[in-house]
């Protein structure tokens, strides 16, 4: 039957939903997806909806072929806002807040053919404003305010076939006059405005093709007929006229062809109920009388039922209590009553006598407690609907009489107990609804194959908590069996023994646990191609491999559903969980805590086409898993904390066309991931933290210039790295300062390595020295910025560091150390006592010089020979020239020639510029050392001071 209701109407909606589990072609784009091939434009689809969009956005492809930009806030479309888009077949622009459309704004679009223009702000229709539409055969007007409509706004629409006006201002049946007139025009409807008459002779003069009318919703006064203007009329919807209307059809067979009549809520608003009836004597084979009343709807049944071709009623509605022979006693040649959304609870014995020819009887939603006796008469009926009832018990002999039939539907009942054999009689029923009801037992009511033709079984949503062996083994024609949403902790051996047949089994949201799952519970389902088992207590932790393999015996099985398992236990899936799954295409596993996959998991099942295990807790997975499963086309692994997909490139992944892994912690997409999925067509990678810098440059090109591959949502991927960019848009980043010639680079670097090397050849030659002075300057300059302010913070710490060599050691401790420290009591600082352990050695001499007032060289042959002793005085003269203070006491042990001193440049040029004192040779007095020592130690920070003091 053709729906006649414009809630339900559908032809002219060319709204798009398109779910993802699929492979697409298309690219990145700002604010909308695409569908379909850029290479392949016959079918390319673009959607923008609910995007906020006040404007058409600009880098829509000019091949599209669908349009979506409902849900949006556009208020105006322009007059060359469309023009780029000349092979535009379909635009939907609903829902949104359009108040005006130029005229010629479909000037550039001849090949429209569905323009959709639902629930906006439109409210008059210019002449102009359709011009160049003659290939548009579906417009939709409905949910507006249009009050005017121009003579010439639709009589343009040469090829327009279907018309939705809903909902709307219009008064007058003239101002859509026009349409009458059009040829084309098969379907209108114009329900739910304002119109109070529909007159033949305000339509048209001639006859016209349209097919269906929809005039309900509106406070018609007067339908009258007088000229032959609706000759091939099928369908008339007058359905809740806000008036009493008065029918007037002068001309016998006008409406000769109408098959389809709703009359939904008149109740005694309309008046003579026989005689408009009879207007469609000849035809009408579907009346409707919703919402009529319990009354009324008994006269318009008497009136109806006279009609010889009346096959469908509809009595929806009614607030029916009882049911009794004389309601329905004329009807005797009505196929489908629709008595559904009634009180109905009553039923004589003998309420459906005259129906012998009914096949379809529909009593859901009443409150009926108990399967009535009167169907017992029905031995004709194919369908029954009791759904939705208060219906606690079903006994033996309930349907004993209704052989014929296929379809019965008892779900949404209170239903507990199922007497056995209460089907028995049922031999051609093919489907069995008894979903959400509070069945605890089958009872072996399917054990003896009292159900030969049985394919569907719908058991979900009751109070099951175990399937016994050969429970069902009389159902030896089920191809599917629904058990989801019981209380099943346990399935017997054998529970499913005789369903050859079955294809698909239903088993989620129960309390199987890994008990329940052994091989010998689903032996005999060779043809079971779909198995579920999500949201339920499967658990594995630590076992390597199982001993019974649960599905060892479903060689046909193409999807298993084991995901969002209640207790998150499945930390690792057993290497042979899919043992004997030679045939499996899809496998679910998310949500389940899964922290690894052995690389052998998916040995046995080379055909997988579809793998899901998002959800999880995979930081990181094997490229070996997915060796043995190189036909896979769609990975989804999003929300599991996966960093990196680099294990793409040896995962040989050839055939991916669809890869979802949004939502983890990657940083860096490179070329050569996306490179080793040559077919990839949509990718997804939305919600990782992006790092916007040069790693990502060629996925920013890519993502925004590819034809090749839709990478879903790619501007509103966030920057997370660095931390300045956070939160901006990674499309926005400039990759293009990331590009630099390789070549130039490399000569450029060449060039400069050249001629650093010249140069430090060049110094090395001819400055070393001043180089190395340098150096030692440069260093003593920074040692002498730290420790001035140690010494402004804690002062001196030694009287005089002595440098001297291990081989004057001797000298050290039994003449220096004895005199200056035991007689004189000068605190000295010595290497060997003083000097920190595990630091540096240069650090040491460097603190321990500048922690001193004064430093004491003991010089020797040794001494100028020593690397350390050479460092010290070093520092010691670096001190002397940086500070210009008289920092520095020389002593010669020994006689030293100046030509001998020559090689030792800095130690010559202080001897030649301080005068320094020499140990007393063997047998002369020392006491006039001593004293001139003490007097050097004694002296203060001038130089001129300290050089006066000591003598040769």
């Amino acid at each position: 039957m053709r729906s006649i209701y414009t809630g339900n109407w559908f032809k002219c909606s060319v709204t798009l939903a398109f779910v993802l589990p699929f492979c697409i072609d298309g690219y990145a784009m700002t604010n909308c997806t695409v569908k379909g091939s850029l290479k392949h434009t016959e079918s390319l689809t673009v959607i923008c909806t609910k995007k906020g969009l006040r404007a058409l956005p600009k880098d829509i492809p000019h091949d599209v072929r669908i349009l979506d930009l409902s849900s949006n806030e556009m208020q105006r479309i322009k007059r060359r806002e469309l023009e780029r888009y000349r092979d535009l077949r379909h635009l939907n622009a609903s829902k949104n807040q359009i108040q005006e459309v130029e005229d010629g704004a479909f000037k550039s679009v001849p090949a429209l053919k569905e323009l959709n223009l639902f629930s906006n702000r439109l409210t008059r229709l210019s002449k102009g404003v359709f011009r160049d539409l003659g290939n548009l055969t579906v417009l939709r007007l409905d949910g507006n305010i249009i009050t005017t409509i121009e003579p010439s706004g639709l009589s343009l629409l040469t090829s327009l076939v279907i018309l939705n006006l809903t909902g709307n201002h219009l008064h007058r049946i003239q101002a859509v006059q026009p349409l009458f007139t059009l040829s084309s025009v098969q379907e209108l409807y114009m329900g739910r405005n304002e119109f109070s008459s529909f007159r033949s002779l305000e339509v048209s003069n001639t006859s016209t093709k349209l097919k269906v009318l929809d005039l309900s919703h509106n406070p018609l006064q007067f339908f009258q007929i007088t000229t032959d203007v609706l000759p091939h009329l099928e369908t008339l919807n007058l359905g809740f006229i806000k008036g009493s209307l008065k029918w007037d059809i002068k001309l016998k067979d006008s409406l000769r062809k109408v098959d389809e009549l709703n009359l939904s809520g008149f109740g005694k608003r309309l008046k003579g109920t026989k005689s408009v009836l009879q207007s469609f004597y000849p035809s009408l084979t579907t009346l409707t009388l919703n919402h009529v009343g319990p009354k009324e709807v008994r006269q318009f049944i008497n009136a109806a039922c006279l009609i010889p071709p009346l096959r469908v009623l509809h009595l929806k509605f009614n607030n029916i209590v009882s049911l009794s022979k004389p309601m329905l006693q004329k009807c005797t040649g009505v196929t489908t009553l629709d008595l559904s959304h009634n009180s109905l609870k009553h039923f004589t014995r003998l309420a459906f006598r005259p129906m012998r020819s009914l096949t379809s009887l529909n009593l859901s939603h009443n409150k009926i407690t108990n399967v009535p006796p009167a169907l017992g008469k029905l031995t004709s009926l194919e369908f029954l609907d009791l759904s939705s009832n208060a219906i606690s018990l079903l006994g033996r002999l309930e349907f004993a009489n209704l052989t014929q039939l296929r379809i019965l539907c008892l779900c949404e009942n209170n239903i507990f107990i199922l007497e056995y054999g209460v089907f028995n009689d049922l031999k051609h029923l093919e489907v069995l609804r008894l979903g959400g009801n509070k069945i605890l037992s089958l009872a072996g009511i399917f054990e003896e194959g009292n159900l030969p033709k049985l394919r569907r079984l719908e058991l979900q949503n009751n109070k099951l908590n175990m399937i016994c062996r050969n429970e069902l083994r009389g159902l030896v024609s089920l191809t599917h069996l629904l058990l989801r949403e019981n209380q099943i902790t346990k399935i017997e051996e054998g529970a499913f023994e005789g369903l050859r047949t079955l294809t698909h089994l239903d088993l989620q949201s129960n309390e199987i646990s890994q008990p329940s799952l052994r091989p010998s519970v689903f032996f005999g389902l060779t043809q079971l191609r779909v198995l579920k088992l999500n949201n339920n207590y499967i658990s594995y932790s630590c076992q390597k491999s199982l001993r019974d393999p649960p599905f060892l015996f479903l060689k046909s099985l193409q999807t298993l559903d084991i995901s969002n398992q209640r207790h998150k236990m499945i930390s690792e899936l057993p290497s042979n969980f899919l043992e004997g799954l030679t045939s499996l295409q899809s496998f679910l596993a998310n949500n389940n805590n899964l922290i690894s996959l052995y690389p052998d998991i998916f040995i046995n099942s080379s055909k997988l086409e579809l793998l899901d295990i998002s959800q999880n807790d995979l930081s990181s997975i094997a490229p070996e898993v997915f060796w043995p499963i190189s036909k896979l086309r769609k990975l989804y692994v999003s929300r599991s904390d996966i960093r990196s997909v680099n294990f793409l490139v040896q995962a040989n992944l050839t055939e991916i066309c669809l890869l979802q892994m949004s939502k983890n912690k990657m940083s860096v997409i490179n070329e050569t991931v996306i490179r080793s999925l040559p077919k990839l067509t949509y990718l997804d990678m939305q919600g990782n933290a992006f790092s916007c810098d040069c790693g990502n440059a060629w996925f920013v090109n890519w993502a925004a210039t590819n034809n090749d591959t839709q990478v879903v949502n790619a501007y509103t991927y966030k920057c997370n790295y660095p931390s300045k960019l956070r939160g901006k848009k990674l499309l926005h980043f400039d990759a293009e300062s990331c590009n630099m010639d390789v070549g130039y680079f490399c000569f450029t670097s060449t060039m400069c390595l050249i001629l650093l090397i010249l140069l430090l050849s060049f110094f090395y030659q001819f400055l070393k020295l001043q180089v190395v002075y340098a150096y030692y300057l440069f260093l003593a300059f920074l040692y002498d910025s730290k420790l001035r302010r140690l010494q402004d913070s804690q002062g001196y710490l030694f009287d005089a560091f002595v440098s001297y060599s291990t081989h004057d050691e001797l000298w050290v401790m039994k003449e220096l150390l004895p005199q200056l420290e035991g007689e004189q009591r000068w605190k000295l600082c010595l290497h060997h006592r003083d000097f920190q352990a595990g630091k540096p050695i240069v650090d040491n001499i460097v603190d321990s010089i500048y922690r001193s007032r004064k430093t004491i060289c003991v010089i020797s042959r040794h001494y100028l020979r020593s690397n350390w002793c050479s460092k010290e005085v070093q520092v010691a003269s670096f001190r002397l020239f940086d500070e210009k203070k008289d920092v520095l006491i020389l002593v010669f042990l020994e006689n030293i020639p100046d030509h001998q001193l020559s090689p030792y440049c800095r130690m010559r040029k202080l001897v030649k510029k301080h005068t320094y004192l020499s140990w007393p040779k063997l047998g002369q007095d020392t006491r006039v050392f001593w004293q001139k020592l003490k007097v050097a130690l004694e002296s203060g920070d001038s130089l001129n001071e300290g050089n006066a003091i000591l003598s040769e």
